[in-house]
């Protein structure tokens, strides 16, 4: 406990406010804690300094370095970059998650019930986020507090504007299906939009790829005898 205190107090409040944030990103299938990730980053930063120290011969100039690098680097590889892809599957996930509900609205009004009723049909990350705040729901949470946390879990923007929508509409009694349908319809476009994007830049990857793999290979063909005849004389 005193070496978790400790460790903390190497962090500014707004720092480790921060990656409580990113953490809590990661989702209820991630098993990091606050604590754990501090001590694991500052572990790994101490056998990479110490090491570099020792066996490298310019290690005192070197140690400090490559460690401050990799203390920045270390939050993005292990927070950032998987925060990320949790996002993109989200989104993907959110298209078919969000068209179930909106269709199960359409015969039961009661958005907790439906919530549940798509969340047990589908598997799938998003689906996991909801039967989780379900659970806290049965424990004494309101819908809407259920849903701030399942906005506060989802790194995307896109999916957050849905949820936020269905707090709204649950809230001030508006049309949740006419929102929902104008979110599904926002989320779709979006994701063309994504796919047409990649298939555009598709020419200019497949132009580096020759430029980097088929022009050597062009001129080893081409010189190869060359210069087997060289060698051979």
């Amino acid at each position: 406990m005193n070496s978790d205190i400790f460790i903390k107090k190497l962090y500014s409040k707004k720092s480790l406010n921060n990656i409580e944030k990113k953490i809590y990103m990661l989702g209820s299938n991630s098993k990091v804690t606050l604590n754990k990730y501090l001590n694991n980053k500052l572990l790994f930063l101490v056998i990479i300094f110490l090491g570099l120290l020792f066996l490298s011969k310019i290690g005192y100039f070197l140690a400090p370095i490559v460690t401050l690098v990799l203390y920045f680097l270390y939050d993005y590889f292990l927070l950032d970059v998987p925060i990320k892809k949790r996002a993109k599957v989200l989104e993907h996930d959110s298209i078919f998650f969000f068209e179930v509900l909106a269709l199960t609205l359409q015969s039961e009004k009661n958005l907790k019930l439906c919530l549940e009723v798509t969340s047990n049909s589908i598997d799938s990350e998003l689906s996991l986020e909801v039967r989780n705040i379900l659970k806290e729901i049965k424990l004494g949470k309101s819908l809407a507090e259920a849903l701030e946390d399942l906005k506060n879990k989802c790194p995307s923007k896109t999916v957050n504007n849905v949820i936020l929508n269905l707090i709204e509409a649950n809230i001030y009694g508006n049309s949740i299906i006419d929102a929902l349908n104008n979110q599904i319809n926002y989320i779709t476009d979006k994701r063309i939009l994504e796919i047409k994007g990649q298939i555009n830049k598709m020419p200019t990857k497949i132009s580096i790829l020759s430029v980097l793999f088929f022009i050597p290979l062009i001129l080893i063909l081409i010189l190869a005898p060359v210069l087997l005849s060289y060698f051979i004389k």
